[in-house]
């Protein structure tokens, strides 16, 4: 059995055998980001990233029930806040493999030091990149720019494309091509369903209902935006904290509460302070909607990313809530969506893979120029 003097110096409990796992508790976790300066930089990033993804994705959620009038754009965000954490807490039985599958996606051969690197600068071209994107009101994908600047940094630190597993890339193109034609596909049908089931209502008085039931999608979006990037992102902080400290794996650790509290608070202001561009772009500039289309997109966008989580495929939660909406869209018209406003959105989404893959090769040649 490994002896405890031959760990790390932070806190560790011993399991079987050579494995161990971190001390993560609260007061564990504090201690160590004070002692070490290049945990705290990962833990900064990871936070910085949490709180853009307020900014650029999380708004999706809520975009519909704002854009229709449903709920005021205050109480949106507090419930997006809110269902953010209930989806990241009945989620966590998922987290590690999310986290590693996401770190699989390159191969650092047990390089610890080369991966906390890869993974700094990641996060690093995630800010930049979601930055400029919100700037112009554009809705981006975290997941696809993690997942780009890690490719980017491996392509740096190993000099070529060795260091890049293509069939763990399959996945994300499985899932680009799912979050795009399902969400389209399945907000086309669900609105259709929704009219054809009311066709002989009145309209005046069905509407009270919808918005009900809008708040209620709304909730389901955030709910699932929560068990699928809050997922993620803590998954990546806990995977900085063990790299940091000389541990290729996160085994099957399960964050604490502390933590799912803290990602879904910074992600709420992220949202709170700059969300209403995105709310803007996605549920009024693109398509103008009655409140049973905005109803049927929350459900569509909701349906889709619970299908995709319960079958453990990583979506982005931009793509399946925008094209749900593009769908519901396109069932009086194709005209009817704005194509201006998605070519942005479209040339945004291609431009994530080369763009934060640029940007994480530039900043693993900065952080070894600094020795970071």
């Amino acid at each position: 059995m490994k002896s405890l003097r031959s760990c790390p110096k932070y806190k560790l409990i011993l399991i079987r055998g050579c494995d161990y796992t971190l001390d993560i508790s609260f007061g564990g976790f504090i201690s160590q980001v004070t002692a070490n300066p290049v945990l705290l930089v990962t833990v900064l990033l990871t936070l910085g990233v949490i709180f853009v993804n307020g900014w650029t994705d999380a708004p999706n959620a809520i975009a519909t029930c704002v854009a229709t009038r449903a709920m005021p754009p205050k109480a949106a965000v507090l419930m997006a806040a809110v269902f953010n954490f209930l989806g990241t807490f009945a989620m966590t039985l998922v987290n590690a493999t999310v986290a590693m599958t996401i770190k699989n996606m390159v191969n650092f051969n047990g390089d610890t030091q080369a991966a906390t690197l890869a993974l700094c600068a990641a996060l690093f071209a995630i800010i930049i990149w979601a930055t400029a994107a919100w700037y112009f009101g554009i809705p981006t994908s975290e997941s696809h720019a993690l997942i780009a600047g890690l490719s980017g940094a491996a392509i740096a630190l190993q000099g070529g494309f060795g260091g890049i597993n293509g069939h763990e890339w399959i996945k994300v193109i499985y899932g680009l091509v799912l979050s795009t034609f399902l969400g389209f596909g399945t907000g086309w049908v669900f609105s259709k369903a929704t009219a054809f089931i009311c066709r002989s209502m009145d309209r005046r008085k069905t509407s009270g209902f919808f918005r009900g039931a809008q708040i209620f999608g709304g909730g389901a979006m955030a709910f699932m935006h929560g068990a699928q990037d809050g997922q993620k992102f803590m998954g990546v902080l806990i995977l900085g904290l063990f790299l940091v400290n000389g541990q290729d794996t996160t085994g099957s650790i399960v964050p604490p509460i502390w933590m799912m509290i803290l990602c879904s608070v910074v992600m709420g202001i992220g949202t709170s302070i700059g969300g209403y561009k995105i709310i803007k772009a996605v549920g009024m500039d693109m398509v103008k909607l009655e409140v049973y289309q905005g109803f049927s997109a929350d459900l569509a966008g909701a349906f889709c990313l619970l299908l995709s989580s319960l079958y453990g495929i990583p979506v982005s939660t931009t793509h399946t809530k925008t094209t749900a909406v593009m769908g519901v869209g396109a069932t009086k018209r194709l005209s009817a969506v704005n194509f201006a406003v998605v070519k942005d959105m479209v040339l945004t989404w291609v431009l994530t893979f080369p763009g934060c893959g640029i940007i994480g090769y530039l900043m693993v040649k900065l952080f070894s120029a600094i020795n970071l």
